[in-house]
């Protein structure tokens, strides 16, 4: 079930209101990004690639959100972003596949129900495109032609893209360090800068003669080429030790919000109060997420490793979801209409901790 706050996550999306998202998202980081709405059951990226919005994008891909969580044909986000791609060409193709990739290489092998990955649309968007007629090429000097076309290419790249982030210009102070999406922008805005100020220079140097390359120029480019290489590899190992520590976070708020209303909903004076208890009031330790995600939330932070206090930790959770004891405390307090759906929910909790349990005998 869709929360009040993915709603309105989903609305902001919807309207295009990036400054508006990116403040909710700040002030509410714990709300989760990965769920589905409406009838095709997409995400909140499906959203942004079906609209063509890359700035909410990398917004969400910076929070976390999932590349490989599918909607109802078993398309990825990145399946959506080719298909806009083969529809618009190369600016869709770097404004929504290019950060898709960055963030989740395997993504571009993950299959639909229709057995399609979002690679062969690519490789059908590169076999579409319309081959240029070679009669007319070999009427022109092929060193010239080359340099005017890289000219004209770099020019218009540089027009149709100047100014698409200028709108972060006016998002609040962030004190945060440089997260990846920053980081990209920064490149990109780099990129251009630099390929517009070289077609400048190729334009005014167009009349002089024609200038080759020298040995001593090209093993000075080799270096800074692979200076950028290192510096970029930096950058990302960077970013993705910040997104594991956002992780860890947002893992032991839901923990700590889990044992609080477990110590709430469980202490001996309200068992036997007179407040009946709904699907929702339950302590669940992942409200809207699967059995797995609900054990991965109740033993975060124990060290499997060191086998003996995980055992500790496991066994406590094996207590406190016992069919039989949890019935004890609570079946008299539970509202008949969900009292069916908690009691099979608390016995599929309890089966996953015990084969959990049993699989460190093994």
């Amino acid at each position: 079930m869709v929360s009040r706050r993915q709603k309105r996550v989903w609305r902001y999306i919807e309207e295009g209101s990036l400054l508006k998202l990116k403040s909710y998202l700040k002030k509410h980081r714990d709300v989760e990004l990965n769920f589905s709405q409406g009838r095709r059951q997409r995400s909140p990226l499906h959203l942004a690639c079906c609209l063509g919005d890359d700035a909410v994008l990398r917004l969400l891909l910076k929070h976390g959100a999932d590349v490989l969580l599918k909607d109802r044909k078993g398309d990825t986000a990145l399946h959506t972003a080719a298909n806009r791609a083969l529809k618009h060409g190369k600016t869709v193709y770097d404004d929504l596949v290019v950060p898709l990739k960055k963030n989740c290489p395997e993504a571009m092998y993950v299959p639909n129900r229709a057995g399609v990955t979002p690679e062969d649309l690519l490789k059908w968007m590169k076999h579409s495109e319309p081959n240029a007629s070679t009669s007319h090429r070999s009427e022109k000097d092929p060193e010239k032609e080359w340099m005017e076309k890289m000219f004209d290419e770099c020019e218009d790249e540089f027009y149709e893209t100047f100014g698409v982030y200028d709108a972060d210009d006016f998002l609040p102070v962030d004190d945060d360090d440089e997260d990846f999406g920053d980081w990209a922008d920064r490149l990109r805005r780099e990129y251009f800068t630099k390929k517009h100020a070289e077609a400048q220079r190729l334009a005014a140097s167009w009349s002089g003669s024609k200038r080759r390359k020298t040995d001593e120029e090209r093993q000075q480019e080799e270096k800074s080429h692979k200076e950028h290489l290192q510096r970029l590899q930096k950058e990302h190992e960077e970013y993705l030790s910040r997104a594991a520590r956002k992780e860890d976070e947002t893992k032991q708020g839901k923990k700590r919000r889990y044992e609080e209303r477990c110590a709430a909903t469980f202490q001996s004076s309200s068992s036997t109060g007179e407040t009946k208890l709904c699907y929702s009031d339950i302590p669940w330790p992942a409200p809207h997420g699967t059995v797995k995600e609900m054990v991965g939330v109740m033993l975060h932070g124990a060290d499997k490793n060191d086998t003996a206090a995980f055992r500790k930790v496991l066994k406590k959770q094996q207590t406190l979801w016992h069919p039989d004891k949890f019935a004890q405390r609570c079946a008299s307090r539970l509202k008949e209409k969900d009292k069916q759906r908690i009691l099979d929910t608390v016995t599929a909790l309890s089966q996953e901790l015990n084969a959990l349990a049993q699989s460190l005998k093994t």
